[in-house]
């Protein structure tokens, strides 16, 4: 029985697919790497504000402006840029094998003879965003608890826990409330898990986290509420933008500042939309970390929020991510276009 020989068209489309692939690699994790540095500093406020206590009483990084001058305060440019590494770690890949999926699945909806609409863009987008994560998600664990080991919560509670250390008058009436007390022992557990003498490193955070929560499978908590947020993300993400840039970005005028509003549209749109699931899947990967509130999977915090906070829990930090969604996905449509168009320009035979 002999096998059937691969046609001309269906070779060239294999090369052609190959090469491309391998710019969408190259494209997608530069253009993740510079979106991800340029908000850095948001994406760190959103996450502590979102694992925070809600903001009466014992949440202490209210409001962006205030929150970023507490932070450079406190820490520094080293604050700001603090789980930037491993977040760049993670998002290299992570956006390379992105945008590398989606050109993949476009150009087989293509090749099947289907005509690219909207749906089949989110489509495309929502199966590289679920690929995309699923290969990452253990750096995004590890960057999450990297980006609130050091936030001072800990001011809050430091007379609470018998120590004697500086509180601020502000922080001593956070006490008061069961806010502040929740605080005050995530604050203490962050602080004292760690040897002071042992540095918060991508690897020393990992096995930390192995090490306390039970093995390998701890690096991989939440990712089904992960998954569940990226896929509608992304979907919306590249639907939205591909969808805007012919009516922004009509043939003749397809310079950087529309492409750049194209991109911050788009990232408003999709992240309006799937912000609530982006906060549960903070509370999963943070459930079994000592001095946080446990929950029983993402319905059960969801119903826990719900019930504590109403609707305007589910949007908590929604601000910042805002603030940081418009020119990180601005950014990251831009360079990846960039890039793309330099390299097929430059390997063009």
């Amino acid at each position: 029985m002999t096998s059937k020989k691969p046609s001309p068209q269906e070779h060239q489309f294999v090369s052609l697919l190959s090469t491309q692939s391998l710019i969408a690699f190259i494209a997608g994790g530069t253009a993740g790497a510079a979106s991800r540095t340029l908000v850095s500093p948001l994406e760190r406020l959103k996450i502590i504000q979102q694992v925070q206590g809600a903001s009466g009483g014992g949440a202490t990084y209210n409001g962006v402006w205030n929150s970023l001058v507490r932070m450079w305060k406190e820490e520094g440019f080293r604050g700001y840029m603090r789980g930037n590494g491993v977040n760049c770690l993670r998002i290299v890949p992570y956006s390379a094998v992105q945008f590398t999926t989606y050109e993949f699945m476009k150009r087989v909806v293509v090749f099947q003879g289907f005509e690219l609409n909207p749906f089949f863009r989110f489509g495309a987008g929502a199966i590289a965003g679920i690929v995309a994560v699923t290969s990452t998600y253990p750096l995004d664990i590890v960057r999450t608890r990297l980006s609130i080991a050091s936030a001072s919560f800990s001011r809050l509670d430091q007379n609470s826990a018998g120590s004697t250390g500086r509180l601020g008058s502000s922080a001593s009436r956070g006490l008061h409330t069961s806010a502040g007390r929740n605080l005050a022992t995530m604050a203490a557990t962050a602080s004292s898990s760690i040897p002071r003498s042992e540095p918060l490193g991508v690897m020393t955070m990992a096995m930390k986290i192995m090490r306390e929560e039970g093995g390998p499978r701890a690096l991989y908590r939440g990712l089904v509420p992960t998954a569940l947020g990226v896929a509608p993300y992304n979907g919306f993400n590249f639907a939205a933008y591909e969808t805007l840039k012919p009516i922004i970005c009509p043939p003749g005028k397809q310079n950087s500042h529309r492409k750049w509003l194209t991109g911050a549209l788009a990232g408003t749109i999709s992240q309006t939309l799937t912000y609530p699931l982006d906060f549960l899947r903070r509370k999963s990967q943070l459930a079994s970390a000592k001095g946080f509130k446990q929950y029983n999977g993402a319905i059960d915090a969801a119903r826990h929020v719900f019930k504590s906070e109403g609707v305007r829990g589910f949007y908590r930090g929604m601000w910042p991510n805002l603030i940081k969604a418009m020119p990180a996905t601005a950014a990251q449509f831009w360079v990846y276009e960039l890039v793309k168009d330099y390299l097929i320009a430059e390997w063009k035979p």
